[in-house]
């Protein structure tokens, strides 16, 4: 069923195919029916950072910026569910287009430049979800917010989004918001890291309760550089890193159209160095830190490949879009039988 979906999907422009596919999952999730068009994974609890998880397959940030669909997602059998990237301000993203398939390699571009519709707009429609399941909440700069100020934008969203959030995800890797990778690096991530472990000790005693505070990184830097990056979130008390985001390597997608194309390539083609990236922070981490995989996974052999590399959860995205809800329950079974 989802095969047929899929091919008439593709026949749409990327975006418009995306907008009309979280339209129809939010709208299957309001009436209740997503769950009656797939089977669902069988439950696989799990505990991370203090958090209960149906199952550990999630899905990742981008799909759905604005929360528009939680429900719907939840109900097609994801174990945790997270939204964003969202911005203190609305923001429209770069110029369109701006996703490009590359079905060959089952690889997709996007330069989107965290198009959302700010953080209020996104704390509505959470207000609204009826899902009581792991939520994560992606929080990012605003564009035109310079990055010696960034600090002052992750404050506020995380500020706002605290008390809503089952954790909350900083993104500092995303390649399409000018100089944003740059604060994945030295002072500049220890500054960001030391301001946001301050301000979560303010909110857990405002609040009464800690909100996990995961990091995302790409799959773009050296080992050293990685290694560099592990002890630094160590050091600042996070609690967790997510491994990968896109990458700028077109490496495997060479002579594909599309291929030249801006932007961060996601799917199929970044699949190894994302559980590069994996094994690496494992290695150093030491189980100190959970890792969450995200990067590449097509088939359930995938998923287990990251839990195998050193991760604790694993998110898919670009994988959902070409193989749709099957690849859910395909993967939980492939980490259950790991066993």
């Amino acid at each position: 069923m989802y095969n047929l979906a899929r091919q008439l999907l593709f026949k749409l422009s990327p975006e418009t195919s995306h907008d009309l596919s979280l339209d129809l999952i939010g709208a299957g999730g309001r009436l209740g029916l997503n769950g009656l068009l797939c089977k669902v994974p069988a439950a696989k609890p799990v505990t991370v950072m203090g958090l209960e998880f149906a199952n550990p397959v999630g899905l990742a940030a981008g799909l759905d910026k604005n929360g528009a669909a939680i429900d719907g997602f939840s109900q097609l059998g994801f174990g945790f569910v997270e939204i964003g990237t969202v911005t203190p301000r609305p923001q429209p993203g770069n110029p369109k287009p701006r996703i490009f398939r590359l079905p060959e390699a089952e690889g997709i571009i996007n330069r989107m430049g965290f198009n959302n519709l700010g953080v209020d707009n996104l704390l509505a429609r959470v207000a609204a979800a009826k899902y009581r399941g792991v939520l994560g909440i992606n929080i990012g700069k605003n564009f035109d917010t310079p990055v010696e100020r960034a600090v002052d934008d992750y404050l506020i969203c995380l500020d706002k989004v605290y008390s809503r959030a089952s954790y909350i995800t900083v993104n500092v890797s995303s390649p399409n918001t000018p100089g944003l990778r740059s604060l994945q690096f030295g002072e500049s991530l220890k500054q960001l890291l030391a301001a946001l472990g301050r301000r979560q000790e303010e909110l857990t005693a405002i609040h009464g309760k800690r909100v996990p505070l995961a990091i995302k990184v790409a799959p773009d830097m050296s080992d050293e550089e990685t290694v560099e990056v592990a002890r630094a979130l160590l050091e600042a008390g996070m609690d967790a890193v997510i491994a990968t985001n896109t990458t700028l390597s077109r490496e495997g997608v060479e002579g594909l159209e599309h291929c030249d194309e801006a932007g961060g390539l996601s799917g199929a083609p970044v699949r190894e160095k994302s559980t590069h990236t994996v094994k690496v922070l494992a290695s150093e981490l030491a189980g100190r830190l959970p890792i969450i995989a995200v990067g590449g996974i097509t088939e359930g052999k995938h998923a287990a490949e990251k839990i195998a590399a050193g991760a604790s959860l694993v998110q898919l995205y670009s994988g959902f879009i070409y193989k749709g809800p099957a690849l859910i329950r395909e993967s939980v079974d492939a980490i259950a039988a790991m066993g």
